[in-house]
């Protein structure tokens, strides 16, 4: 089954170039007084995940070498069960998004993620779900002055924007 996972790596290695190739169209640079080029973020996130399924391309490959003949499976039915509660679980964030906005479904996700799939205590959920809507906000909305969809919750951001614009 590595070979699966061998040509997966491939896959993506090759989507991870032709993101930075289309990145390069926009300046990938930093623009004096304008902040990062449109293309900075594509570029290098795209390097990141190049340099990422390259190390599994090379992990597997040295794997594919040790190991020939295995019959272990590429998936068990627990990882499986996993992968489908969390591809459905971004899929309701994803549609929650359009009704609701980033800054309330962003925190569900989290709360979902981390207490159910993770097991992780109350503690640590309550305050990455709490904290993280609020530095996606100053990132995105403040320093880089994107703004992310606010669905039905868009007039409680009002007071916000006169306040800090």
């Amino acid at each position: 089954m590595r070979v699966a996972e061998l040509m997966v790596a491939a896959l993506l290695m090759g989507l991870s170039g032709y993101f930075m190739l289309h990145a390069t169209a926009l300046p990938i640079g930093w623009e004096p007084g304008a902040g990062p080029g449109g293309g900075a973020f594509p570029f290098w996130l795209s390097l990141i995940m190049l340099a990422a399924v390259g190390g599994v391309f090379l992990r597997q490959f040295a794997g594919l070498l040790a190991d020939r003949g295995s019959s272990r499976p590429f998936v068990t039915r627990a990882a499986l069960r996993d992968l489908l509660f969390v591809g459905l679980s971004l899929v309701a964030t994803i549609a929650l998004i359009h009704v609701v906005g980033a800054y309330v479904a962003i925190p569900l996700f989290l709360l979902f993620y981390l207490r159910v799939m993770g097991n992780r205590g109350w503690r640590l959920t309550a305050t990455l779900a709490l904290v993280t809507p609020v530095v996606v906000f100053f990132f995105f909305e403040v320093a880089l002055k994107i703004l992310l969809p606010k669905g039905i919750t868009e007039p409680l951001f009002i007071p916000l924007y006169t306040l800090l614009f």
